[in-house]
């Protein structure tokens, strides 16, 4: 048995492996356009996450209390809204007792209709020597993000 390799075989043998390389190299491709197309829907999951999250935070928002000091023994309480929206239907209350507010004062400006954008308001405070260093402030809100929030502040004198 002789063998004879003719120039035909030689070339199909050639086409063989070339197809065999073009085919290796296209599951490569597609494997990495798979990885590609993944990374993207990832990305845009994550920029949507973003959006949406931007979206409520201009909504929202951002009520807060903290005492502060007019010369040498006037005191404020002092609400303000550092949120990007209106806070509508202000209203405050002290969990464990208020004994630093005087009431006419709580009566007089709450509940507040609004508190707009960096907007704040202060309640003058009665301190004495017996009052208590640090109160617990609950503020109770509507904005255009929720129907009802709920923040709980720890002012201290």
């Amino acid at each position: 048995m002789s063998l004879t390799i003719d120039a035909g075989d030689i070339i199909a043998g050639l086409a063989f492996l070339l197809s065999s390389y073009a085919t290796w190299q296209t599951v490569s491709f597609n494997k990495k356009q798979k990885t590609l197309v993944e990374s993207q829907e990832k990305l845009n999951n994550l920029l949507l996450e973003k959006e949406n999250e931007d979206a409520v935070r201009e909504k929202r928002a951002d009520l807060g209390a903290s005492f502060i000091k007019l010369g040498s023994s006037k005191y404020r309480l002092k609400i303000w809204n550092k949120g990007s929206a209106i806070a509508r239907n202000v209203k405050i209350e002290f969990p464990e007792g208020n004994d630093v507010i005087v009431d006419s004062e709580l009566n007089d400006k709450f509940p507040m209709e609004s508190l707009e954008k960096h907007q704040s308001v202060e309640l003058i405070a009665s301190v004495h020597a017996q009052t208590k260093r640090k109160h617990v402030v609950r503020i109770i809100w509507e904005d255009d993000a929720q129907h009802h929030n709920e923040k709980l502040s720890y002012p201290t004198l």
